[in-house]
């Protein structure tokens, strides 16, 4: 058992910018980088094993051949139930709804996908649709589309830097240009568009709508407020953590390493770690072990059971876990 680094899958979506190669350091050949899946054992996008006795093989099928790095809270399934990426939305993305389990399952046979978003980096005229401003209706969303005026029936959030939002199936959404975000969520690559603003892809084309099973899924209420809440953050020596999100399918914690921090990987579940900035390097109890180095932009994998482990450095992480 040891700590795998991964090496993410990339995505070119035409709302995409250079950041994530730019300042994070991936080297990924596609212009543009809109996503990189850092975590996945998604078949849309699989990430790899850079390092150790699995270096070249997906994640995917370390999991299948050790269920046991999962640990016991992921249950009869025997699947990772989180998908991890970093999104560079240089353009808005297209207003989109995702479906919940129950209905993904029988219509795509994948999980429905809820999903936090943390903006590690925001514009300063930056926004985000999230859900709507009054009640609608499918008539009122259909004759919306096709006149183009969707967006006065929608919620416009402005975004800051260090921002969390949880966007729970159902919920209408779309990140806005000039946003940065690492995002946690479901297992699942099902999007429904629901508007596009008309444009084409590379080949003049423009990108399919799936309305009518957007409106099969979507909330048509009034959103909820998302202003965002007084966060407790607890400082101790070397390190200051914080809970950003605890839903049925993740827990993910934010952590400052000033020096240095330990923390325990039980059988109960795996750790994911994802570097946002800065460095460090990750120990184990085990002496035969060398430390995981890691800097900006990197992804680990503990697997469960790992035991306790010693992290050094300076940076900024997200730890999740289910």
């Amino acid at each position: 058992m040891e700590i795998m680094k991964l090496l993410p899958a990339g995505k070119d979506y035409l709302w995409g910018g250079t950041r994530l190669r730019d300042e994070f350091g991936k080297k990924i050949d596609m212009t543009p980088l809109a996503e990189t899946w850092e975590c996945s054992v998604h078949p849309d996008g699989p990430s790899i094993v850079a390092n150790g006795k699995h270096s070249g093989k997906t994640l995917a099928e370390v999991l299948n051949e050790h269920p046991e790095y999962l640990g016991t809270k992921v249950g009869d399934t025997k699947e990772l139930p989180v998908l991890v990426k970093f999104i560079d939305a240089k353009k808005d993305l297209s207003v989109q709804v995702h479906p919940d389990d129950a209905y993904a399952k029988e219509h795509e046979r994948q999980n429905g996908k809820s999903e936090m978003w943390y903006v590690m980096d925001a514009d300063e005229d930056a926004s985000l649709i999230y859900g709507f401003t009054h009640p609608v209706t499918e008539s009122l969303l259909r004759n919306a589309v096709e006149q183009g005026n969707l967006d006065k029936h929608l919620q416009k959030v402005k975004v800051h830097k260090g921002d969390i939002y949880y966007v729970l199936a159902g919920t209408v959404h779309g990140i806005g240009a000039g946003t940065l975000v690492a995002e946690i969520q479901e297992s699942s690559n099902v999007t429904y568009r629901v508007y596009d603003y008309n444009r084409t892809d590379k080949n003049g084309k423009k990108r399919e709508l799936h309305f009518d099973k957007a409106v099969e899924v979507m909330d048509m209420g009034v959103a909820p407020d998302v202003k965002q809440k007084h966060r407790f953050i607890h400082y101790y020596p070397g390190c200051s953590r914080e809970i950003l999100c605890r839903c049925k399918y993740f827990e993910t914690e934010r952590i400052v390493v000033t020096k240095g921090l330990s923390f325990s990987v039980k059988n109960e579940s795996f750790q994911i770690i994802l570097c946002l900035d800065g460095e460090g390097q990750i120990e184990t109890m085990d002496d035969t072990k060398k430390p995981v180095r890691f800097q900006k932009g990197d992804c680990l994998y503990i697997p469960a059971g790992m035991g306790r482990c010693y992290l050094l450095g300076e940076a900024e992480i997200l730890k999740v876990r289910c």
